[in-house]
């Protein structure tokens, strides 16, 4: 696969972002640039992956899940979702999907299992739940719970593409028990507005910013757990928040199907 270091791209912006070593120059220039329109970017970034860590570890742990699909996966890093869950139960089983090859080139090199577990990658768009599902229960079994995570990957789905409705496809074919958990930066920040107009035109992206109510809206059918929908600073955080912080322009929640 021949990578065209030239052009920035979502993915290593990202990884960039999280202080990771898998970009380019162009992914730094564009990264640095969009941190200059919005600072925040960097710290939402941190954040998303710290609630990553702390929705899998409840749900390996309180939960008792032993089965993840791990939608939007990007470049690996610290704390990926097979690393968390093993921590917690070795015979975790992970299965990831992502549709671009770099990203599936990384994961297949770096994302390796405990004997008592097992990894997969799918290659397949999140747009194609049908497709994902099949190809997923060649290494779950469909008849005990199933914990999905879509974290930053909904904004990555067009209105007309009806995320909801994809979301939906997801989760039904389900056991009950299993779980869904969400993150996604919300419209509610001008300069955010700004900053992700320019990242779609730096990265010929569409990310889509949606209002709180709207991401809340993709757990429909399910049960919220505690706190409910609340930005991923505030998810049952580990550490004291400190008085006067600025709030985090992205949103997350957990939710369980009865």
């Amino acid at each position: 696969m021949e990578i065209d270091t030239s052009k920035a791209h979502s993915a290593r912006v990202w990884n960039f972002w999280l202080g990771g070593r898998d970009w380019y120059e162009a992914d730094r220039d564009a990264g640095e640039q969009i941190t200059r329109v919005y600072p925040g970017i960097v710290r939402t970034a941190r954040f998303q992956r710290m609630f990553l860590a702390r929705a899998v570890r409840l749900l390996a742990s309180e939960a008792g899940i032993r089965q993840f699909l791990d939608l939007g996966t990007g470049l690996p890093t610290v704390d990926n979702t097979h690393e968390v869950a093993q921590r917690v139960a070795p015979d975790s089983r992970i299965v990831y999907v992502d549709n671009d090859p770099l990203v599936l080139a990384h994961a297949r090199a770096l994302l390796t299992s405990t004997p008592e577990g097992g990894t997969a990658y799918i290659d397949a768009d999140a747009r194609a739940p049908e497709r994902i599902l099949e190809q997923a229960a060649e290494h779950l079994d469909f008849d005990r719970p199933i914990a999905v995570t879509m974290l930053g990957i909904l904004g990555h789905i067009r209105d007309e593409d009806r995320p909801g409705d994809i979301v939906r496809r997801l989760i039904e074919p389900l056991a009950p028990g299993s779980y869904l958990a969400v993150s996604d930066g919300v419209n509610t920040n001008d300069t955010l507005n700004a900053a992700t107009t320019d990242y779609n035109a730096r990265l010929a992206g569409d990310y889509t910013l949606r209002s709180p109510g709207e991401v809340t809206a993709f757990f429909d059918g399910l049960d919220i757990l505690e706190p409910g929908v609340v930005t991923i600073d505030r998810w049952r955080p580990e550490h004291p928040l400190f008085e006067g912080e600025a709030p985090v322009d992205a949103v997350c929640g957990l939710g369980v199907k009865r």
